[in-house]
């Protein structure tokens, strides 16, 4: 039988009412980032390749990974690795059912967040 009190029930929240919350944007900051890591990893697969290639093509691909775009798109994903792991150790500690209190999941958000950027700079003057 159709549901006659269809107009009347209220509706979800929308993403324009819903106030997201640290944790949550963190957790899909961390799926993001697994997804732009495939660029990186195409794109280092790409100049393999091209190095096995020809000596003509490989120069052509390394000029493009060496230029400010490639070296944009590296340093990018360097800091996307070092968020994806602390992310993923996040979770393994979640797992255990340990950090689950909102100020603790809140806090490993912030420090997640702040470790990405002091290990990408860390990494970068180290290399």
């Amino acid at each position: 039988m159709a549901d006659v009190n269809r107009g009347n029930r209220p509706l979800s929240p929308h993403l324009e009412i819903y106030k997201p919350q640290l944790t949550s944007m963190t957790s899909i900051f961390t799926r993001i980032t697994g997804n732009a890591l495939l660029v990186a990893a195409l794109m280092i697969v790409w100049w393999f390749l091209a190095a096995a290639t020809s000596a003509e093509y490989f120069a052509t691909v390394d000029g493009f990974v060496t230029s400010w775009f490639g070296d944009l798109v590296m340093t990018l994903s360097l800091w996307a690795l070092w968020y994806h792991t602390l992310a993923g150790i996040r979770h393994l500690i979640w797992d255990t059912g340990r950090g689950l209190e909102v100020e603790t999941a809140e806090m490993m958000g912030i420090v997640i967040i702040a470790g990405s950027f002091i290990l990408t700079i860390l990494t970068l003057i180290i290399i």
